[in-house]
């Protein structure tokens, strides 16, 4: 009996040890998946970053669009409507996730001396992180993409400014560069790829989003307009050069607003703001030929916006077509239209804004010249175009500009573009007939802050990174 147990545990043991033997063999080999790449090229990280900043573009302009009031809730009191307190941890995640991976994109490209990747995934970088401090203000950085550190601290929100100006530095030096050991996969660049100056085009690139960046800080002492200038005269030079993703599993994603709004899914109904703004009641005398092209007129042949924070009008809420939506016949938000980064029209405002205080002349020029670029870009015909641009509402000489005149002109030329609520913040809210329907059954410090945006630790409290709150960013103040 005892010999017949020893037999027994040994052929035990002996199948035990074969079955470890066999592991690295047999089971490992099981988990193996042949359709994933374990090792990441710099080609697939290219593919996969540059459509995370278009998708991205796309989470926070959704976001904010209620907040510059391009889009309302059909319902009353709407979150965004409101400005309320809002979860939006799953945006935070894709910022991350995208700058994880255009950060091992960096990696690769510095061991493989590729100056093109290294600069353009500094450009990817640099676009995220200055989301993710618009809408938090502190946010970890330095420290974020240390494996070994699972509690990276929070920079300081002008920190975080500062590392995204330096990434867009960066990036320009490396950009400037034209002997790349590897050059960019133009099959992979969901941005540039189909370009034949693409390294070029991202150098440029780097450009605007530091003039973007430079110009934010316009109620600082920091602020130079000097610098702003010279970036933006080493930037885009035309509609051409605007950067843009328009590779979609589908359809570009406000095109699926518009479809699910359609199937009776309410979302993607236009602010009264915005369709005032175009179609002449706030500017009397004056009808912007941009509103057909961002907009379907109504079921009574109209343009109507929602109000936000009052929901639809009567009836109630329906998709009967008696106020103004998303539309998939724009330019902007068609099933194949580009998710626009940074455009050239943008530019020029920024430019406007940049020679206000030194020369009305050039600040003047670069006004028209941006409203111009904005409506070629949304395919207004050139008499329509011209027409507006003749309007004495519009066509007020270099003596008389205003700023609220550039900051009316940037609002319709950044429609749905997160950059949008920047703008809004450092106007002060100040557009013609804008009001912010804040919920009163918020508490009265929140409600006494016009600035819906990010916080930590306020109070002393520690606020989770992942709540927008309402209150300003340093260059706000």
């Amino acid at each position: 009996m005892q010999k017949n147990i020893k037999i027994t545990l040994c052929a035990a043991l002996i199948a035990i040890l074969g079955l470890q033997s066999c592991k690295d063999d047999y089971f490992d080999k099981l988990s193996d998946n042949p359709n994933q790449v374990p090792v990441p090229t710099l080609s697939t990280l290219l593919a996969t970053s540059t459509y995370k900043i278009g998708n991205n573009n796309y989470l926070i302009g959704s976001i904010v669009a209620p907040y510059v009031q391009y889009t309302a809730n059909p319902a009353a009191n709407g979150a965004g409507d409101t400005y309320q307190a809002i979860d939006f941890t799953a945006t935070w995640d894709a910022l991350y996730f995208a700058m994880a991976d255009a950060n091992e994109m960096k990696k690769l490209a510095v061991a493989q001396g590729s100056s093109e990747y290294k600069g353009v995934a500094d450009v990817i970088i640099a676009y995220n992180l200055s989301l993710v401090n618009d809408l938090w203000g502190d946010a970890p950085f330095s420290q974020a993409f240390n494996i070994n550190n699972l509690n990276p601290k929070y920079d300081k929100q002008q920190e975080v400014y500062t590392q995204a100006i330096a990434l867009l530095d960066e990036a320009i030096v490396e950009l400037a560069k034209t002997n790349a050991t590897v050059k960019l996969a133009a099959t992979s660049d969901l941005i540039y790829g189909k370009s034949t100056t693409e390294r070029a085009n991202w150098l440029k690139m780097a450009y605007a989003l530091k003039a973007r960046l430079l110009i934010k800080v316009s109620k600082t002492s920091g602020y130079n307009p000097t610098a702003v200038i010279t970036a933006l005269s080493n930037s885009f030079t035309g509609n051409g050069d605007d950067a843009g993703m328009a590779t979609f599993k589908e359809r570009n994603p406000w095109a699926n607003v518009a479809l699910s709004n359609s199937q009776q899914s309410l979302g993607g109904w236009l602010s009264e703001q915005l369709i005032d703004a175009l179609n002449g009641t706030t500017f009397s005398g004056v009808v912007d030929p941009r509103l057909e092209k961002i907009t379907d007129k109504t079921v009574n042949n109209t343009y109507i916006g929602t109000v936000n924070g009052a929901g639809n009008r009567a009836p109630g809420a329906n998709t009967t077509k008696d106020e103004c939506y998303i539309s998939s016949n724009s330019p902007w938000t068609s099933n194949t239209a580009p998710l626009l980064i940074v455009t050239f029209a943008e530019l020029k405002f920024i430019e406007a804004e940049a020679y206000f205080d030194t020369d009305k002349t050039k600040a003047y020029a670069a006004y028209l010249a941006g409203i111009s670029a904005n409506m070629d870009k949304l395919t207004v015909s050139t008499t329509a175009r011209d027409a507006y641009l003749a309007n004495p509402v519009v066509n007020v000489g270099a003596a008389a500009l205003t700023k609220d005149l550039v900051f009316k002109e940037k609002y319709i030329a950044t429609y749905l573009n997160p950059e949008a609520w920047n703008d809004a913040r450092r106007f002060d809210y100040m557009y013609k007939d804008f009001t912010l329907p804040v919920n009163k059954a918020l508490p009265d410090f929140i409600r006494r802050l016009d600035y819906p945006q990010g916080e930590r630790s306020k109070n002393g409290a520690n606020v989770p990174a992942d709540v927008l709150r309402t209150t300003k960013l340093w260059w706000d103040q």
